[in-house]
């Protein structure tokens, strides 16, 4: 077990912290652990059989008992069990419940910030953790990229996991004498109660554009998933935490409008934001802005470039300040932010041109990221990009939309197909056109590589959509592909005698 769990704690020690609505069999055994696999259930393993989106996890209930469970959380009726049951009304509930109290509510000796919105999470957590870092508050990371642990990383496999697994890296963040927790929080983990029982003192609001619609259906429900983190917030009896919300988004104002008295930060170009960015000027080694805020005036230098990355800074940097660190510490700090994996990323190589890779897979964070290379003032931007399989398909032609206007060359092709047809994504994505050039590639590492051989002096190479990911789902694979390994590859491939001026 990797953080200290409550002493020998029982079932029914664990279920007084839960709502339950029947108990079955005799609640006595002492838990060890906690399990929502039933293939990872050990000896001593409390089990919670959750509704699951393909199969039913009241059907392993039986197979988590053979494994050694002590008993089973269901909200679900299983009829006659070998080992005790409770019942309650909403088992992912109950699970972060239970999963707070066995940990000893972790988060409550941790500065956390969870960071929630369309575009930006994963930049905006990453600069939140080097500005605790920098100015001496030891900062784990939770998030799409990884997971930052005390004295190793681990590789992230949800954006924001499951509330044992989460519970538990914050109860080893407080064990290991990590002070600060920063947290990317998604939608669907807010819906599912992940984050439950997580007190924060900084909750931010990065943005909101169509994404996810598969899941959430509108942008309604997508916004009022987002908000559960502030409504949450308000709620929190350890804590007193801030909302730290991007006032110049429309969706960032009318969450501002229904917090109440919730206590707000807002951060952005408004005159009446707390945190105004203004002068803001782009250059080789990165963006310069003017900082207002609390009273005072700050020059902020960041090695970011784009006007989202502005935002992005402008962001961690009031949370940082709402987590109780010194803001004049806290802008000298964003002079060092280190690169992001698979955010504006440039691949590296000796040519007369140049590659980035970006995570950029909605119509909005495309269009941003494409402006933003427009400023570095390219002969030609070219721009390979893909959209998922099983996910929103209305986004589709909207993101080949964004492409067409800002590229001088598209190059459709695989991003994840997942359980769909390549050319039929492809087919759809193409709905979008409008009569600019372009080029199809069902194998990504085809386009990319097409991408690079139409690559002439003083241009830009954009390969969007994965970023960090270094896997491609086809079908049930994860078969292994890394955006920057293949870009580079195929730029160092290239013959030098294909380095010519474009015409």
């Amino acid at each position: 077990m990797n953080a200290t769990a409550s002493t020998d704690p029982t079932f029914e020690s664990l279920v007084r912290k839960t709502r339950v609505l029947s108990i079955i069999g005799a609640l006595e055994g002492v838990v060890s652990g906690l399990a929502y696999d039933s293939r990872r259930v050990a000896p001593g393993d409390l089990f919670f059989a959750l509704r699951g989106t393909s199969e039913n996890g009241g059907l392993f209930a039986i197979q988590a008992g053979e494994r050694g469970a002590v008993g089973v959380v269901t909200d679900q009726d299983l009829g006659n069990l070998p080992i005790p049951q409770a019942r309650v009304p909403e088992a992912r509930q109950a699970m972060a419940d239970i999963a707070t109290a066995f940990y000893n509510d972790p988060s409550a000796s941790l500065a956390v910030a969870g960071v929630t919105g369309t575009n930006g999470k994963t930049t905006t957590s990453w600069i939140i953790r080097h500005l605790c870092e920098v100015v001496g508050r030891a900062c784990g990371l939770i998030g799409t990229v990884e997971y930052v642990l005390p004295g190793r990383v681990e590789e992230a496999t949800h954006t924001t996991p499951e509330s044992v697994d989460l519970q538990r890296m914050l109860g080893t963040m407080r064990d290991g004498g990590f002070k600060a927790a920063s947290l990317e929080v998604s939608s669907h983990s807010l819906v599912q109660h992940r984050v439950s029982g997580v007190e924060f003192d900084a909750a931010v609001f990065t943005n909101l554009t169509q994404d996810h619609l598969d899941y959430h259906g509108t942008m309604d429900d997508y916004f009022a998933a987002k908000k559960i983190l502030f409504t949450t917030l308000a709620g929190q009896s350890k804590k007193k935490g801030r909302a730290v919300i991007n006032s110049d988004d429309r969706y960032g104002r009318r969450l501002i409008d229904q917090l109440g008295s919730l206590p707000v930060i807002s951060y952005g170009q408004g005159s009446n934001a707390d945190f105004r960015a203004s002068n803001i000027a782009a250059h080789a080694g990165g963006t310069t802005f003017r900082l207002d805020a609390r009273g005072r005036s700050y020059l902020v230098r960041t090695p970011l470039i784009g006007l989202f990355n502005v935002y992005n800074t402008l962001a961690a940097m009031a949370a940082a300040a709402a987590m109780g660190l010194e803001l004049r510490r806290v802008v000298a700090a964003a002079a060092t932010i280190p690169q992001v994996p698979g955010r504006v990323q440039r691949v590296p190589g000796q040519r007369n041109f140049q590659a980035f890779v970006d995570y950029a897979h909605t119509p909005d964070a495309l269009e941003n990221i494409l402006m933003v290379l427009r400023q570095l003032h390219p002969k030609r931007l070219i721009t390979v990009f893909g959209c998922g399989g099983n996910r929103d398909r209305g986004k589709r032609p909207l993101m080949a939309a964004a492409a067409e206007r800002h590229s001088d060359l598209v190059i459709m092709t695989s991003d994840n197909p997942r359980n769909e047809d390549p050319q039929a994504i492809l087919r759809e994505m193409q709905t979008g056109m409008k009569g600019a050039q372009y080029e199809t590639f069902v194998d990504r590492e085809s386009a990319i590589r097409r991408a690079v051989e139409l690559a002439g002096s003083g241009d830009i190479i954009l390969v969007a959509g994965k970023g960090h990911e270094n896997y491609q789902e086809t079908g049930s694979e994860k078969i292994p592909f890394d955006d920057v390994h293949v870009t580079a590859r195929a730029m160092a491939e290239k013959p030098f005698a294909e380095m010519k001026e474009t015409r």
